[in-house]
């Protein structure tokens, strides 16, 4: 079974969750065509990444010529599939989705696509995230190319979920999966109820073997980490206030944020405000091995997003057999069971998590162990990569027949 994976800017660095699942679909013996709008090879450091860069189409660099031959052929070849694409086209520009020119360049690139589905043998495509890619694998679909699916992750989509039709992506697709129930959920709220059953929840995962022999938990005073892009979402600034609320009392207290974005210098001068420049680390984006030093140096994970779907590195953490303090939100509170893995606190509210960092940092040692090695048990139970892809595989078979 060849299958084509389509993504809009791929690979990135905090993509490694699809370019893991796409290994363990080929391990089972499924052949995967990287598709990607676009590139972003600049960004990338990572030798893995780089080397998914090298095997990835990039759809817009056939250029504007080519897209646009290829679009012209099909409407030659089939009008009334071009005039059914075009419909779609001006009802998603009057509803907002995009401009009527943004959505021609979809179809434009959703023609491309078919047209190499067909000289490639794909009998199926899957894109990930509910958004453009989407969106362009439903022009392809109605330009004469094979069924797709879409893999749903939040909040992005959840925050504009009737601008990016989801409901109406979903009505057009074979199958749509969602990384939690609670994704589940709101894909049901905006779907007809005909299309439910098309929503399938398969957990993003990890590959089990490379996160065997977790380092026992390191000596010195109560060390946090958090992982992620420095946007509003992730609550890193609600994180530094919190977090100086906790040092205050007890000033032995660490931190170490690994990531970046548009906020850090917000949060730069939060730290420098609070005078916890030595208490404090900022480590720029890491690799994967770098991610992983950062949570083994580290006694717990810290998560204080304001939104989400089912984040990874909460998994990564808890591979690592380190608890894990995050907001009772989304999908979060499906994986991390207050007591159990560790401890759920209400979002946005800086004093709620100043007193959990406070009470983990308070937790006796084999306490915390005992929490760690829970938390490995749980997520090794829910996302090995394996069972994920195994997963997935049967839907893409069931789509094809």
């Amino acid at each position: 079974m060849r299958i084509g994976y389509l993504i809009n800017t791929y690979p990135r660095p905090s993509h490694s969750f699809i370019r893991r699942e796409i290994a363990a679909l080929e391990a089972q013996g499924l052949e995967i065509h990287r598709f990607a709008m676009r590139g972003d090879s600049g960004a990338l450091s990572d030798p893995a990444d780089l080397a998914e860069h090298a095997r990835t189409e990039r759809v817009l660099e056939a250029g504007a010529g080519r897209l646009l031959a290829d679009l012209a052929g099909r409407g030659a070849a089939n009008p009334a599939q071009f005039a059914a694409a075009m419909r779609l086209a001006r009802r998603r520009a009057r509803a907002g989705e995009s401009s009527l020119a943004r959505q021609l360049i979809y179809m434009a690139e959703g023609a491309r696509v078919a047209g190499r589905a067909r000289e490639l043998g794909l009998a199926h495509i899957h894109a990930h995230f509910g958004t453009n890619s989407a969106r362009v694998a439903a022009y392809a679909r109605l330009l004469d190319g094979p069924r797709f699916s879409f893999t749903v992750h939040g909040p992005e989509e959840f925050d504009n979920i009737q601008a990016l039709d989801l409901g109406g992506k979903l009505a057009l697709a074979a199958f749509c999966v969602a990384v939690s129930s609670y994704g589940r959920s709101q894909l049901c709220r905006w779907a007809g109820p005909g299309d439910w059953d098309k929503v399938h929840v398969v957990h993003c995962g990890l590959d089990l073997d490379r996160w065997t022999q977790p380092r026992p938990l390191p000596p010195g005073p109560f060390h946090m980490v958090a992982v992620g892009r420095f946007a509003e979402q992730k609550g890193f600034g609600l994180l530094i206030r919190a977090f100086a609320l906790a040092w205050r009392r007890a000033p032995g207290l660490r931190l170490s944020l690994v990531g970046d974005g548009e906020l850090r210098p917000q949060i730069e001068a939060l730290v420098a405000a609070e005078g916890m420049g030595q208490a404090v680390r900022l480590l720029g984006w890491q690799d994967e091995a770098g991610v992983r030093a950062a949570m083994e140096a580290a006694h717990a994970l810290v998560a204080p997003s304001f939104a989400e779907g089912l984040p990874v590195v909460i998994m990564e953490a808890m591979a690592c057999a380190r608890p894990v303090i995050a907001t009772y939100i989304a999908g979060i509170p499906e994986l991390v069971r207050p007591g159990q893995e560790g401890w759920l606190v209400p979002a946005s509210d800086a004093e709620a998590l100043a007193e959990t960092m406070l009470q983990a940092a308070e937790t006796d040692h084999a306490t915390l162990e005992r929490m760690g090695a829970a938390a490995r048990a749980r997520v090794t139970e829910r996302h090995d990569i394996r069972e994920s892809a195994r997963r997935l595989a049967a839907l893409f078979s069931r789509a094809t027949g």
